[in-house]
């Protein structure tokens, strides 16, 4: 499959996992930090407007804090956030720089986007950046806002894949790209499920694929598969494309972008 030259896809959001820009030591993933800017500095200079949305901060500030855990209590999260986000812009810059891009940082919080003069404002932003030819890198504010890193409250945000889809529609994106550790939606947990099948195309969240995601605390609880789903949602309704794909081939983007059957593809119907 490949996409009408209709829907030929211009401004890109790409949100990163956790799991893609670290290592299991809670080290940078530096490999895969190269890559992904390569990447989009490639499909920046090829007339794409991109815009990253990257994990990570809480994971990297509590190596670089030399901690022993990841730690529990709210505002030592917070902490090794600031740390955390500090250190992995710092990173992208270098690693941007060296393909001559420029980024800039943008941290949100959710009454960024839920007050509709914040909004506005935002996506003034975005626009004068994309514009300028700038990649701005995203994340939620984790210093101040307790909305992902403590559960149980009301929030607006809450997760990366959420904001993803909200920083698409502030946007005004053609496609989203969650890159993942999965490849796809399955029918079932492939890990427990040899015979599980990847579900290439959903054109619309049904209550059925909702009781396949699962609840908190499932392999597709919060921060997995659920939260996908909601995002994709959101990118529905938007008329915004979304896929989610494996992180581990991040030069898949190449394809991705023209609607290759890669990973699962939300069709937004624009």
């Amino acid at each position: 499959m490949v996409l009408d030259t209709q829907q030929k896809v211009r401004r890109l959001v790409v949100k990163v996992g956790t799991s893609t820009l670290t290592r299991e030591t809670g080290s940078l993933n530096l490999l895969n930090m190269e890559r992904l800017a390569r990447v989009l500095s490639d499909l920046e200079g090829m007339g794409y407007q991109v815009v990253l949305v990257s994990s990570g901060a809480i994971g990297i500030g509590t190596k670089k804090l030399r901690l022993m855990e990841r730690p529990t209590e709210l505002k030592m999260k917070q902490a090794a956030a600031a740390v955390g986000q500090c250190m992995m812009m710092h990173v992208y810059d270098k690693f941007f720089a060296e393909y001559n891009r420029t980024v800039a940082q943008i941290l949100l919080t959710g009454e960024d986007v839920d007050a509709p003069v914040r909004s506005e404002h935002l996506h003034n932003t975005f626009e004068s950046l994309l514009e300028l030819g700038v990649i701005p890198i995203v994340n939620e504010n984790d210093s101040v806002s307790s909305a992902e890193i403590e559960t149980g409250q009301c929030k607006v945000l809450g997760d990366n894949d959420t904001l993803s889809a909200i920083v698409a529609r502030l946007c005004d994106a053609d496609l989203l790209v969650l890159l993942s550790d999965i490849d796809g939606l399955y029918d079932a947990d492939p890990r427990t499920h040899p015979e599980a099948r990847l579900i290439h195309h959903v054109e619309e969240i049904t209550p059925q694929l909702r009781a396949m995601a699962g609840g908190a605390g499932t392999w597709r609880g919060t921060g997995g598969m659920a939260t996908k789903l909601n995002a994709a949602q959101l990118c529905l309704e938007a008329g915004i494309d979304m896929v989610i794909a494996n992180g581990s081939r991040i030069e898949a983007l190449y394809e991705i972008v023209n609607g290759a059957d890669i990973g699962t593809r939300f069709s937004g119907g624009r």
